[in-house]
């Protein structure tokens, strides 16, 4: 079967090559009965408009950008969920890539969607403002997700991670909690930092006479098993744990039940992200509910702002809240 052309449309619509490419493009210089009869003509030959040529007329590719550091888990899912609603109802399309294995890869993904995306929504742990300049065009418009970066010449839009981990310990406390233990996030991710210093600031502020007692993690259910079983292991079992995501929570969770303890009653048990499981699994996870869905089409919808009007949106840098969650890990009573 041979393929439709522009031509073979603009010899049905009986218009020139020209006037079709200004009605398929939205482009000026057609009345609406002539743009009718194009789009007419079009759907009748089942006509479909070469990409790379209608980027060159249009100079856009509707094709946004996304680098992730993994797209395992269902924080990443629920994350690209968003930005894809956001974007399909804006009729944007997605790229997207991961950083896991380090900077160099980060780089490289970054230099393979250039030309190819039109902006680039970038959450990785690699990304410093050095790097942004020596692999981001600056004519490429970017948000940043969860960075440290601040940069007027970047948009970024961060979770208020430090008040969410502080609101949790004061819960925990507030329940009659008071060794509290904290499994933290990978060491050079923004959001684990942050998560850690919050816990550490009110462990200081609302249980000064408490030692801080942090095992380390790296966000994975594996981690949060071995912490589990490294807590155990301590001389004095703290009373409650509060893991830096809900996927180390559930690991941990995991240890104890092996162990033979019950959560809540022999070890009470929060976690980080409110990812769709935590309301699932037994007992059911007390969490800091970050609403991913929404990071997501945030970012979607503030990068497609600088698309549509880059002169008229300035850079700026954004932190959403986030909230407790109250289930029965925790040991309150729940009604």
């Amino acid at each position: 079967m041979a393929t439709i052309t522009i031509k073979d449309v603009a010899r049905e619509a009986k218009v020139s090559v020209a006037s079709v490419s200004r009605a398929l493009n939205g482009g000026t210089g057609v009345t609406e009965e002539t743009g009718q009869r194009v789009r007419e003509a079009a759907a009748k030959l089942h006509y479909i408009p070469h990409a790379a040529a209608r980027m060159l007329i249009t100079r856009r590719s509707n094709t946004i950008g996304a680098l992730l550091p993994d797209l395992y888990g269902e924080f990443f899912s629920e994350l690209i969920r968003g930005i894809d609603l956001a974007a399909r109802a804006r009729g944007l399309h997605l790229l997207i890539s991961s950083s896991h294995d380090g900077v160099a890869e980060a780089a490289a993904a970054l230099r393979a969607m250039q030309g190819r995306v039109d902006g680039m929504l970038i959450l990785s742990e690699h990304v410093d403002a050095a790097f942004l300049r020596s692999n981001l065009p600056e004519s490429l418009p970017a948000v940043l997700l969860n960075s440290a970066v601040k940069n007027s010449a970047y948009d970024v839009l961060n979770v208020d991670n430090v008040a969410g981990a502080s609101a949790m310990v004061r819960h925990l406390l507030d329940v009659g909690h008071q060794r509290i233990a904290f499994i933290a996030g990978p060491e050079h991710n923004f959001d684990a930092r942050q998560r850690d210093k919050g816990y550490r600031a009110a462990m200081a502020r609302y249980a000064p006479k408490m030692t801080a007692n942090v095992i380390s993690g790296d966000f994975s259910e594996e981690s949060g098993y071995r912490a589990g079983l490294e807590l155990l292991r301590q001389k004095t079992r703290p009373q409650a744990v509060f893991a830096a995501n809900d996927m180390m929570a559930v690991g941990c969770m995991n240890a104890f039940k092996q162990a033979g303890l019950s959560v809540p009653e022999d070890i009470a048990l929060a976690g980080f992200d409110d990812i769709p499981i935590a309301r699932y699994i037994a007992p059911t996870l007390t969490t800091v509910r970050v609403r991913i869905v929404d990071l997501g089409r945030t970012a979607l919808e503030r990068l497609a702002a600088l698309l549509e009007a880059p002169d008229q949106s300035p850079a700026s840098a954004q932190t959403l809240g986030c909230e407790i969650v109250v289930r029965e890990s925790c040991g309150a009573n729940v009604r």
